[in-house]
């Protein structure tokens, strides 16, 4: 959880920068207090994202989300009564991004979510911005194995595991990858809105350049069967590593994801048994 007193902060810093351009806020919803702080804002009804200064990446993710909207992609656009940029107050960084309601019993169907990430990869194809390739958050995730101040409840044998897995598993998609793209980095369910407007996608701060493949492994195992073109060995290689970095991440203490150690023995024992059963060879 977020300590109170960085929340009651961040809070006030979303309200000021919001008010300050003539928006009345009353009322802060937490919607979202796990790794990144995101607020609804009432009555003048707006989304913010905030972080601390020194671990935001918002001018990056305003610029990928804004050059999306204007391509119609299908993505939660900043709200037009504040200006679109990064705002600073109080050693935060804040992000003011359009409301929208959710659609009381909508579920987004595989078929209509791997339409709407074709339409993602699309427009991402005609985005200019300088992204990272998604080794690099392979090798985020190695180094914070490496790190024991920080993953401090993690077996010896389970952090060489989990090092041989990250290693193994990225040579594996590399070799096998073929065109690469600006990806979203995590189009999971967590990240997709479903709207009167239809599938929205938000949180633009993990994208990266990879194989289709890499997104596609976050996604429910049935969207894919909706998706064109989709190698099939290159995306069980992907879900693998994607299961392998997500595993690593649990196991930070200062991760906040809801039921996160849980979640790391519970994912350890899955990535074992998922790896038992394939060909890859974690040597190397």
């Amino acid at each position: 959880m977020v300590p109170p007193a960085q929340f009651a902060r961040a809070a006030a810093a979303a309200a000021g920068i919001t008010a300050s351009f003539g928006l009345v806020v009353e009322d802060v919803v937490p919607l979202n207090l796990s790794n990144a702080i995101t607020l609804r804002l009432l009555p003048c009804d707006v989304v913010a994202r905030v972080a601390p200064r020194e671990h935001q990446v918002a001018a990056f993710e305003v610029a990928i989300a804004g050059q999306l909207a204007e391509r119609g992609s299908p993505v939660a656009r900043l709200d037009p009564r504040v200006p679109p940029r990064p705002h600073e107050r109080d050693g935060f960084v804040v992000t003011v991004w359009t409301h929208y309601a959710p659609v009381p019993g909508r579920a987004v169907a595989p078929a209509e979510y791997a339409e709407a990430l074709r339409r993602l990869h699309a427009g991402m194809r005609e985005v200019d911005v300088p992204a990272p390739r998604f080794t690099q958050r392979v090798e985020q995730a190695r180094r914070l194995l490496a790190d024991r101040e920080r993953t401090p409840a993690l077996s010896e044998a389970d952090r060489e595991f989990l090092g041989h897995a990250l290693s193994g598993l990225g040579r594996a998609v590399r070799a096998s990858a073929g065109a690469e793209q600006l990806l979203h980095g995590e189009p999971h369910p967590g990240n997709l809105l479903a709207t009167r407007q239809g599938a929205l996608f938000i949180d633009f701060e993990t994208c990266c350049r990879g194989p289709v493949e890499f997104d596609l492994a976050h996604a429910p195992e049935d969207v894919a069967a909706h998706h064109p073109g989709v190698d099939r060995d290159l995306l069980s290689r992907c879900r693998m590593l994607v299961l392998a970095m997500i595993t690593s991440w649990r196991w930070d203490r200062e991760d906040r994801f809801p039921d996160g150690p849980r979640l790391g023995e519970q994912w350890l024992d899955q990535l074992r048994a998922v790896l038992d059963r394939s060909d890859v060879d974690l040597r190397g």
